[in-house]
Formats: C-alpha cells, structure tokens, sequence
C-alpha cells in the first residue's frame, strides 16, 4: 500500500530528508520535511497554483511575512530579530512545527527514537527543539530546494529554477521492500545503518541508499532495540551545518561537472588567511577527506600564481559557486589549455601514484628522508606492526651508516648525524621512510610522538622539533 505524499515527521521521515547525517542536520532536515508539506499538503498545497517552472522568491512570498526581510545580506542570528511580525515562521520553534496536533505523534517516543538514532544527548535535542528552523539566511532556503530536487521532491531546471512534480513520480514510501531480504537481513541492515551514517558526509549520495535501508526497516515493522548498535564510527569533521551545505554544494557541481566529456576549468576565491583572499583558476582532478576536512586536488594557477598542484580546503572556498570557464577563457594558463590540446590532462591516478611515493598529503611537495629513532618499549606498544605509508619501514641500527653516506652528500652533515648515533643505543628501535617536507599532517604525527619519538633526519626537520620542545618547556617554567 503507498503511504500518503506527506508524512508525520517521525525519526524514520527525518532521517530520508537528512542526507544520512540526521545527527548533523536534524533541523535542516525539519526544514526539507515542512517544505514538502507546504508544496504538497492537504492544506497548503503550493504544487497547484505556483508558476511553472517557479523560483525561489515565488515560495519565499509564500513561506514568510511580508514584513519578513528578503535582504540576502542579513545574518542568520539577525533574521528573526529584523522580522516585525511574531507570527512569521522565522519564530516559530521546531518544537511548534513537529508536535502540532494534526501530526499525532508521541513526543517522548518521538524523542526516544531521535536520541537512538542520532546519539544526541537531552541537553542537545532540547536545544534543537528550541531553535527555529527558518531563522535562516536566504541562501540556505535556496540550497533546501536543490536538495529536495536532489531527493526527487522537486525537478531542478537550471537557472535557478524548480518545477513541482506530480503525485506519481514523487518518492514513495511503500509496503513492499526494496532491499530483497536474501540479500540482507533487518539485523545486518541494523548493523549497516550507522558505519553508513558516519561517512555520508564524504558523499553525500549515500542519502539514497540510507534512506532505502531505513524504509526497508519501517515497511517490516522493524523497532529500535535496547542493545543495538553496538559498535559505533566516529570521524571528525570540523565544519558547522552551514558550511557542510555549502562544501557539499561544491562537491556536487564538481561531480556533474567530471560527467562532462571534457570536464573543465573552475575558478573561485580562496582565503588565505582573515585578510587575505586570492582568485584561483585549476583545474580539478579529485575529492579527499584528510584530516577533519574535504580538499579538491587541483593542477593550475596555485595560490602563488604559479602553475603547479595544490589542494584547496573546500569550506575555504568564498565563492558561493564555483565558476566554470570555457576552455577559450583567456583567464585559463596556456600550459593547462596545452595538456588539454596533447590529451595530457592530469588524472587522479597522479594523485594516487604520488601519495604512495611519499608519506604526506600534499604530494606535489619534494620529498626526502626521514629517519626516527623510538625505545623498544614504545616502539613496541604504538609503533610496530603499525600501517602509516609503505614507504615506513623499521631498520637494523648496523645499516644506518651506510643509509647516510647514501642520503646525504654533505661529509659534514654525515659527520653530525654519525656522531649523533654513536650516542644512540643499538637496542633502539629504528625506522625510515620517505616524506613530503614541510606537510602539516606528517608533522601532525610527529608530534603526536613527542617525546618518545626522535627525528634524525632530515636535520631541518630535526631542527624544528627541537625549537618546538624547547617553546613547549618555556611554557611549563613559566610560573
């Protein structure tokens, strides 16, 4: 049997409209899910009488006051402040909007089943629950319409530009399964759902693929359980909603874009720093998730205006879309139109070929040795048997001489390392491997070492640990 258009926002409707992330987006998704009713209600129903195709100011005269302000400049923490009328839906609480009466549901097994699915403590959903959803800024409101086209709830026409669907293509929620059950059992499915939920946000497509698995689950009466799941993924990523929107916007302009034949060249103001913000002009050749954060691999104008590799943090990005540039755009360096011309484009297998060269992210960056030196007791608990890049390798404290005389040219630099050896215990535990100097995440590890791990080379490297050690002791006698 097919469920109606519009449904009681339980957890289960939520999670279809939170891109695998209700944790994250549970009020974004309450967003999405009050946007189908208005469109598609029993009262509302926008979808008869909006133009066709419409934009966005013609739902936003619909969704708010007339007094509300349809400045795209305001702040979000301003919006409801500069709104005159209390009854515009900038105030109104997501509390208000879920547990209105003609929805029905159960607020403390509603609750229940929010905090199963999301881990969000009381104090947290509280907060949620007393935060407006649509005190937001207008840009948000229109990235919520491309999401919904994203979804299906809408057909996106370009330009800016939507078009309502009719009752029949709209997503159904539907009785008979769509994951055959000899495939996978609701306990696996269970199992599943959260390592699934914990990486969406690196693509976000997996949405679908969710929101199939929680529908397959409901349509078999399926039941939270006091003693699932079990085992949990936590990865960090730093960014606040917001900027997930937008990261994500870029993601998906860039993955349409890699569908195109012959691809293309972006553009976009990247910052620096607080005061400093340049134009990039590159060409895009893959995504990563390192360190908290999403990064597209680039080969074209880098920060210094030189052709060459580099990687742009994606919530560093300023522009609100990424620019595509024609081929003949002037703007475009004449040694990336070249490759183009020569069928030499870089490829993401570059990219892959040179991270396992050399430990380090950024992998356009010359490399060299590094050798370290740890006590065979912490070697033992935190270093050996240990992946970090299949250049890292340990070594017999005998075929450390002859390593040197190989790496180092200069017999005064061999000289200073020997000797620092000859002071060192044949008893330690030695490893090398060959690294991007001057990576902030191989520096990250090493200092994750401290102090148990010493750096030998490269004696730059080596230099630098010692200012930060001794920075990091001034701190601790300060009294």
């Amino acid at each position: 049997m097919v469920q109606p258009v519009v449904q009681a926002p339980t957890p289960e409707v939520l999670q279809g409209f939170a891109a695998g992330q209700l944790a994250n987006r549970l009020q974004r998704s309450i967003r999405l899910w009050l946007w189908v009713d208005r469109l598609y209600g029993t009262a509302p129903n926008w979808s008869m009488d909006l133009p066709n195709p419409f934009r966005y100011p013609d739902v936003r005269d619909r969704l708010f006051s007339p007094r509300h302000p349809k400045d795209d400049h305001t702040a979000a923490d301003a919006v409801s402040q500069h709104c005159g009328d209390r009854h515009c839906l900038c105030h109104k609480q997501s509390h208000q909007l879920l547990f209105a009466p003609q929805w029905g549901l159960s607020e403390p097994r509603w609750r229940d089943e929010i905090q199963f699915h999301t881990g969000l403590s009381r104090g947290d959903l509280d907060h949620i629950l007393k935060s407006c959803p649509f005190a937001t800024v207008h840009r948000s409101l229109r990235d919520d319409l491309k999401q919904l086209a994203e979804l299906g709830w809408l057909k996106a026409l370009g330009w800016g530009k939507f078009k309502c669907l009719s009752p029949a293509k709209l997503p159904q929620r539907s009785d008979n399964a769509s994951v055959e059950s000899n495939l996978l059992t609701s306990q696996q499915i269970r199992q599943l759902l959260p390592i699934l939920e914990s990486v969406a946000f690196v693509q976000p497509n997996l949405e679908l693929v969710i929101q199939t698995l929680w529908q397959h689950l409901a349509s078999n009466g399926s039941k939270p359980s006091s003693d699932d799941p079990r085992i949990f993924i936590h990865l960090d990523y730093i960014l606040p909603p917001d900027s997930q929107d937008q990261v994500d916007t870029y993601q998906e302009q860039l993955e349409q874009l890699w569908q195109l034949p012959s691809s293309g060249v972006i553009q976009f103001n990247y910052s620096l720093s607080q005061s400093k913000t340049v134009s990039i002009v590159t060409y895009p050749v893959c995504l990563h998730y390192v360190r908290r954060a999403k990064y597209l691999s680039a080969y074209g104008c880098d920060p210094h205006g030189t052709v060459n590799w580099h990687n742009y943090r994606l919530d560093r990005i300023e522009s609100d879309r990424l620019t595509i540039l024609p081929w003949g755009d002037p703007q475009i360096p004449s040694a990336l139109k070249q490759l183009r011309r020569n069928g030499e484009l870089p490829q993401a297998d570059v990219v892959r070929r040179e991270l396992d060269r050399a430990w380090g992210f950024n992998f356009y960056l010359p490399h060299a040795l590094l050798l370290m030196r740890f006590p065979r007791s912490f070697a033992q608990r935190y270093v050996d048997n240990t992946l970090r890049h299949p250049t890292f390798e340990a070594i017999a404290y005998s075929q450390l001489p002859s390593l040197i005389g190989d790496v180092l040219t200069n017999p005064q630099q061999q000289q200073k390392i020997l000797n620092i050896l000859g002071d060192r215990s044949p008893d330690d535990v030695y490893y090398r491997a060959w690294i991007r100097e001057g990576d902030i995440n191989v520096l990250m590890r090493l200092r994750d070492w401290r102090p148990n791990g010493e750096v030998l080379l490269p004696l730059s490297l080596r230099r630098k640990m010692s200012e930060e050690a001794k920075q990091e002791l001034r701190h601790y006698q300060r009294t």
